[in-house]
C-alpha cells in the first residue's frame, strides 16, 4: 500500500506505456496537470518492479506491453494492495474492460484521450482505491473483498440514482453509518439494497 502523503504533496505516478511517443505525451500532460511522474517504462515486468520499489499513489498501465501485459501487472499490484491502477486501452480493446475489473483495475481510459479525461480517470482510481482499502479491513480474503465491493458499489448506485448523492458522498454516508452503528459496511449496504435502512433526502448543499 502506498504511504500516506503529506497534505499538499503531489500525486506520485508510475507510467507504463510501450509506445515512446504516447509515454512522453503522458509524462508531459501529467506534469502540466500537477502530478509527479516518479518513473516510466515501456515494459510490464519493469512496471511492476518500479511500483514495488517506489510505492506511487497510482500506476498508469497500457494493456499490451512486452515483458508482461497490463492486466497481469494490475492483478499483481492489486494483490499486494500497492496503489491505485488506471489502465489505458485502445478502442478495439474495450472488450477487455471486464477482465480489467477482475484484475482489480479501478478505472480505465480509451485512447486517444484529452487531458481532462486523464485527470478525471486518475482521481476516480484514487478515490476507489481509498474505498477498497477501507473495505479490505472488513474482509478476510480477496474473494470476500471483491464480493463486499460489489455489494457496496450496488448500494452506492442506489444512493446516487434514488437520493441524488454524489459517488464519494454515498460511500462516506455508508462508512459513517457503519461506524455509528458499529456494524460492517457490507451489512449497511445490504440493508440499503433490501430497503430496511431509511435514508433522509440529501440536503441542498450536496452533503449527505
Amino acid at each position: 500500500m502506498s504511504a500516506e502523503r503529506p497534505v499538499g504533496a503531489r500525486t506520485r505516478v508510475v507510467v507504463a506505456e510501450d509506445e515512446a511517443i504516447i509515454r512522453l505525451d503522458l509524462k508531459e500532460t501529467l506534469t502540466t496537470e500537477g502530478y509527479e511522474v516518479v518513473a516510466d517504462t515501456g515494459r510490464g515486468d519493469q512496471a511492476l518492479a518500479l511500483v514495488q520499489e517506489l510505492r506511487p499513489d497510482v500506476a498508469i498501465l497500457d494493456i499490451k506491453m512486452p515483458g508482461n501485459d497490463g492486466l497481469a501487472v494490475a492483478r499483481a499490484i492489486t494483490d499486494e494492495r500497492l496503489c491505485a491502477v488506471l489502465v489505458l486501452t485502445a478502442f478495439s480493446q474495450r472488450e477487455l474492460v471486464a477482465q480489467a475489473a477482475q484484475a482489480g483495475v479501478l478505472a480505465y481510459l480509451v485512447k486517444p484521450f484529452a487531458a481532462g479525461e486523464l485527470v478525471a480517470a486518475i482521481e476516480i482510481a484514487l478515490a476507489r482505491f481509498g474505498e477498497a482499502q477501507a473495505l479490505a479491513a472488513e474482509a478476510a480474503d480477496f474473494a470476500e473483498q471483491l464480493e463486499t465491493r460489489k455489494i457496496v458499489e450496488r448500494a452506492k448506485g442506489l444512493l446516487t440514482d434514488n437520493y441524488g448523492f454524489r459517488e464519494g458522498d454515498a460511500f462516506a454516508f455508508m462508512r459513517r453509518t457503519a461506524m455509528n452503528q458499529r456494524r460492517p459496511m457490507r451489512a449497511v449496504a445490504e440493508d440499503l439494497l433490501a430497503g430496511t435502512l431509511s435514508v433522509a433526502s440529501k440536503p441542498a448543499d450536496g452533503r449527505p
